[in-house]
């Protein structure tokens, strides 16, 4: 059922999905999915119906104020985590704890962290991936384009400077919803 309301929602939206993983998303049963860009309260349903067309589960990290009663049903339903941002709590460690208890789990991070501007994008989603040894997706909204999708994966190295800067090249081409919150905006890549 998910998957026709997924499928139906994108088709009605005038959207299409792109997935540019070697083998396709399905097969990549372990990763960290980057949420990027991140500038809308629309990012949300666009993303979980391209996961639901496609038929894949996916867990993500959301701060915790969305996981209050009755929002709290739907975002711990379609695999939320909620984040307590004012607490001091490890999180990256817990995920990758998480990793290390699970046989397949694709965890979507925001990158940028928040939908208003950031000047720089946040480093968990790089260290969870590199501490649990699983890849990156670069999962992707192009509202410009009406696509949404997958534009890689990508292995981190450890060097996270240069990985991150190979990242941001790639999402630099990706129009989001809210351009002027979109903290590549700025960035110039050679």
């Amino acid at each position: 059922m998910l998957k026709l309301i997924g499928k139906l929602f994108l088709r009605l939206n005038g959207w299409t999905i792109a997935d540019h993983t070697p083998k396709g998303i399905q097969d990549v049963k372990r990763c960290v999915i980057v949420a990027a860009p991140h500038t809308s309260n629309w990012d949300y349903p666009f993303a979980m119906s391209v996961f639901y067309a496609l038929g894949v589960k996916v867990r993500f990290l959301a701060k915790d104020s969305l996981f209050k009663f009755p929002l709290g049903l739907i975002m711990k339903g379609s695999g939320g985590i909620p984040v307590y941002r004012s607490q001091r709590n490890n999180l990256v460690q817990t995920m990758i704890d998480l990793f290390a208890s699970r046989e397949e789990l694709r965890l979507m991070i925001p990158a940028e962290g928040t939908r208003s501007f950031v000047r720089e994008w946040k480093s968990g989603f790089y260290h969870v991936a590199y501490g649990a040894k699983v890849p990156i997706v670069l999962g992707f909204l192009d509202f410009k384009e009406k696509k949404g999708g997958f534009l890689n994966v990508y292995y981190p190295s450890g060097n996270y400077a240069k990985d991150l800067y190979e990242i941001q090249k790639l999402y630099s081409l990706i129009h989001p919803k809210n351009p002027d919150q979109y903290s590549l905006k700025d960035m110039k890549f050679d």
